[in-house]
């Protein structure tokens, strides 16, 4: 019986250890409810920035086309300018 005794008295310590931190760990993690309240908050940002991303790359691509139409538009305008300056030297 001897050994069972300091076993015991081991075993309750590593058990209000265990129950030690598992307080712990609820006091940081607060309400449950809360908890899930503010993931599914983060999850709809998420998803909201997600879908401005998207639409904001959309607009950056068609900027984008539009600015090499300007270009060409802008090159071709320069080459005729060029050419009817030639032809009147």
């Amino acid at each position: 019986m001897s050994n069972i005794d300091p076993e015991a008295l081991r075993l309750d310590a590593a058990l209000k250890r265990l129950e030690g931190a598992i307080d712990t760990l609820l006091s940081r993690a607060g309400n449950p409810d809360v908890v899930k309240a503010e993931i599914a908050a983060l999850n709809a940002d998420r998803e909201r920035l997600a879908e401005e991303l998207d639409a904001s790359l959309a607009r950056e691509q068609e900027l984008q086309s539009l600015a090499d139409e300007a270009s060409e538009a802008l090159g071709a305008a320069i080459e005729e300018v060029r050419a009817a300056l030639g032809k009147e030297l």
